[in-house]
């Protein structure tokens, strides 16, 4: 006898959505085991086909898949080893004292950071690998963006990121340009005539698209050498970011003092600071990067509140976009956890200064990344995708802080510039 088959309607009459009920699950799993106490592979007959129905045969053991569309069964199952990620790592969650949050109180400080490509499902994704909760997730002031650029349904990080730091829509590819290609006053050029210190913290190039978006004016995402020449000539207290090969000549005939490590950053009395992590691509978490951005983000905020004046500083989650583009589904999980030690960061600062505004949220959407299945104690997640590319799905927007309550809603991405400048009483 070359197998075992059996009608699975003995055991069972799941139809393949949701799960299988204690007790069927029990009926199925003794048949499975039976079959192979005799030393043969086993099959059913007559059961659901679905793609939670081949994950759980195969999670059961059964040898053979029954099914009416063999292509995508295969496709599907042996694409699960890439799909299926048991999370290791973890962001110890912190709980704010909410004292100050929601209140009319007057703010001094604001710190937006953006996770590129960081969706719903993103999110979701590291909450429930992160065992349930994040820091992200204990803030209560909730909205949604629309992200739609003004050329296009879907937007690119350079549009995305220029609404967020302009107030404008602008086309996909622009860096700080109106539609027509003209410069556009960022939130940071703004505040700096008013007074206040300015700073970007990210994981990609500094010259990458979001961080770009805050200090420089180029027509084009791709003109490195303009957008850093922007950069050394940009009015910012702090950068930290990769890519230190963008700047041949060197920041010598520049204001900026280029610091050698992060701890260097909080000692630093200088007024403009730079540090690089990297010569070119910053490392990600799987591939070692440790705990950099929480530490770069903490060393950042002793560096900006030391100076005695207000400030905004931004700081990008850069590689949860990278991975959704890769449809690598350990990467965005563990991005994403990486992200929220950062929010971490800044949400204890908020807490102990009470005059800070924490705003999180994200440029656009990248994968149409979705969570079929997993377990929340193992801190496994399935995870599947509907493209390489950036979808136009709403992003959430999480604030913290006073007056955050007037982020909340669903809007239009560009109007985040706007809340900004009516919570900070600027005319």
């Amino acid at each position: 006898m070359a197998l075992i088959s059996k009608s699975f309607g003995e055991f069972s009459s799941w139809n393949g959505k949701g799960r299988l009920t204690a007790e069927d699950y029990k009926k199925v799993s003794e048949a499975i085991n039976k079959a192979h106490s005799f030393g043969k592979p086993f099959r059913f007959w007559g059961c659901p086909d679905s793609k939670t129905a081949w994950k759980t045969f195969k999670d059961l053991g059964v040898d053979f898949i029954n099914t009416d569309m063999p292509y995508e069964s295969s496709r599907y199952l042996n694409s699960l080893d890439s799909r299926v990620f048991y999370n290791t790592i973890d962001s110890s969650v912190y709980t704010p004292t909410y004292l100050s949050d929601k209140k009319k109180s007057p703010i001094q400080n604001v710190i937006l950071l953006i996770g590129d490509g960081n969706g719903l499902a993103q999110i979701s994704s590291a909450v429930l690998a992160n065992g349930g909760k994040l820091t992200l997730t204990q803030l209560k002031a909730i909205g949604f963006l629309k992200t739609q650029s003004s050329d296009d349904f879907t937007t690119d990080s350079a549009a995305g990121g220029t609404a967020l730091a302009t107030g404008q829509k602008t086309y996909n590819r622009a860096i700080g340009v109106d539609s027509f290609g003209k410069p556009i006053e960022s939130i940071m050029e703004l505040l700096t005539k008013k007074g206040f210190s300015t700073a970007c913290i990210t994981t990609d190039h500094i010259t990458g698209a979001t961080p770009a978006s805050f200090y420089a004016h180029q027509k084009e995402r791709d003109l490195t050498a303009a957008i850093a020449n922007d950069l050394m000539n940009s009015k910012l207290s702090l950068f930290m970011g990769g890519g230190s090969r963008s700047f041949a000549d060197g920041f010598s005939k520049t204001d900026f003092s280029i610091l050698n490590s992060i701890a260097d950053v909080a000692k630093s009395n200088k007024d403009q600071v730079g540090l690089f992590f990297s010569e070119n691509t910053v490392p990600s978490v799987l591939k070692g990067r440790g705990n950099l951005l929480a530490e770069a983000t903490k060393n950042g905020l002793e560096f900006l509140k030391a100076k005695n004046k207000p400030f905004f500083l931004m700081v990008e989650g850069a590689q949860i976009d990278s991975y959704g583009h890769a449809n690598n589904v350990p990467g965005i999980i563990s991005e994403g956890i990486d992200f929220d030690r950062a929010i971490t960061e800044a949400i204890k600062f908020a807490d102990k200064t009470g005059n800070t505004l924490v705003i999180v949220t994200a440029d656009h959407e990248t994968s149409g990344f979705t969570l079929p299945q997993g377990n929340v104690k193992e801190k496994m997640i399935e995870g599947d995708f509907t493209t390489y590319d950036h979808t136009g799905i709403m992003v959430p927007i999480f604030s913290y802080g006073p007056q955050s309550d007037i982020f909340s809603g669903v809007y239009e991405n560009n109007e985040v510039f706007h809340k900004i400048k009516q919570v900070l009483d600027l005319k």
